[in-house]
């Protein structure tokens, strides 16, 4: 089944990356599509969604899932 996770940072305002949305089936597909209408990168990472997936809704990603995070972050900078 497919899953999506979208996640908000403002480096201004908080400490680290938050879940902003997150689910699985139409769910995934909903928070997939509002992504490609709104222009935002979408970065597939299976292993990765299935951590991000465990963050409450608006919880900023635990310390551990900083490296992954940067990597995405990372990959969303260099297609910009």
């Amino acid at each position: 089944m497919k899953k999506a996770v979208a996640l908000r940072y403002n480096k201004d305002k908080e400490n680290a990356p938050r879940v902003l949305a997150k689910g699985e089936g139409n769910v995934a597909k909903n928070i997939i599509k509002i992504a490609k209408e709104n222009e935002l990168p979408i970065k597939k990472d299976e292993d990765l969604i299935e951590l991000l997936s465990q963050v409450e809704l608006d919880k900023e990603i635990p310390a551990e899932l900083y490296k992954a995070v940067a990597e995405v972050f990372s990959f969303i900078y260099r297609i910009k």
